[in-house]
């Protein structure tokens, strides 16, 4: 009925919030920072704008409601694109503890992991591909998940080797906060760039 539909998509919208939250502190844990769990998290957004947005472009020729899997298929897409985010960023970091600067440890780990990224992000497209434009009797099924997970691992795969590149040249913002506020003093802390 209409009315447990509409509890599936509550629930579902909680449990993609806990999985949000769940996802940062793991990866927090994981980085030891704050700062790097919270630019992995920035790819979502962008990878969940992605997936409407090919959902979008879907409904321009065929009719795809917003079904229960095509929630899961965002949920199945969070866990899909913060891969390309950690990559990248830890490849940064494993530079910078090499000693490299933050801008030249930033240029090798997009040498080093834009070809790994490619190839992740081209074989879930080309593995989803087959479900959103093969016709067929289980097909209209599927569409809606295999739509989003392309739409959200394209526009991921532009975002980490595009943008993430800018993000990662910044300085962590708690730094910059530290020592605006007085909490540290400006070279106390703070490993230079050389």
């Amino acid at each position: 009925t209409a009315d447990r539909l509409e509890q599936a998509f509550d629930m579902m919208t909680v449990n993609l919030l806990v999985a949000a939250v769940v996802l940062f502190f793991v990866l927090a844990a994981l980085f030891r920072s704050l700062w790097d769990g919270a630019l992995v998290m920035l790819s979502m957004p962008l990878a969940v704008a992605g997936g409407v947005v090919a959902l979008r472009v879907l409904n321009l020729f065929t009719t795809q409601a917003m079904d229960l899997l095509t929630t899961i298929g965002f949920l199945i897409l969070l866990g899909l694109v913060v891969n390309n985010a950690i990559l990248l960023i830890m490849q940064t970091r494993s530079g910078q503890r090499n000693g490299l600067e933050r801008s030249k440890a930033v240029a090798e780990a997009v040498r080093v992991r834009a070809r790994p990224i490619y190839m992740s992000t081209l074989t879930s497209i080309f593995g989803m591909l087959p479900l959103m434009v093969i016709p067929g009797v289980g097909s209209q099924i599927y569409r809606g998940l295999a739509t989003v997970i392309i739409g959200g691992m394209f526009v991921s795969a532009l975002f980490t080797l595009i943008l993430m590149p800018s993000v990662l040249r910044l300085p962590p913002l708690t730094g910059v906060l530290r020592s605006k506020f007085g909490l540290v003093a400006p070279t106390e802390g703070v490993i230079p760039d050389a």
